[in-house]
């Protein structure tokens, strides 16, 4: 086994983590108090901002497992925030949508997550800001 390895105040995962926490925080009060959690609010965004789509679609682009998003989807649904329905074309499938109550919640938060995610803008720069999400996106689309 290497000693070589960095220093936690120079690792990347421990540097990620510590980032999320730091801008996920203040959201996360923010959708306790909207009475969903950070997951989701994601599965919410996802639905309102592509429509009405399959299960695996919707896990890919929140970033979820599929197993955690059908317990998610379950909540959802017992809140009246998504409507499930079979696929018209392929009865095996699903489409889930979110509903009136789903798009009042985006409603009712939005403004307030805007502004959370302006505050980091400012305080990092826009340049800064936008740099750190191209090198995010750049680390994302990287084979290893």
């Amino acid at each position: 086994m290497t000693e070589d390895l960095p220093l936690m105040s120079r690792s990347l995962p421990i540097a990620l983590l510590r980032a999320r926490e730091k801008v996920m925080g203040p959201i996360r009060a923010i959708l306790t108090d909207a009475g969903v959690t950070e997951q989701q609010w994601r599965v919410l965004r996802v639905l309102k901002e592509e429509g009405p789509q399959e299960p695996t679609q919707i896990a890919e682009r929140a970033c979820l497992l599929l197993p955690s998003l059908t317990r998610i989807l379950r909540n959802l649904e017992e809140k009246d925030l998504i409507v499930r329905r079979i696929a018209p074309n392929d009865r095996r499938r699903q489409i889930v949508e979110i509903s009136n109550g789903g798009l009042q919640i985006i409603r009712a938060n939005i403004a307030r997550n805007v502004r959370q995610a302006e505050r980091i803008r400012t305080k990092l720069g826009p340049e800064r800001h936008d740099l750190l999400l191209d090198i995010l996106g750049d680390l994302h689309d990287l084979d290893v």
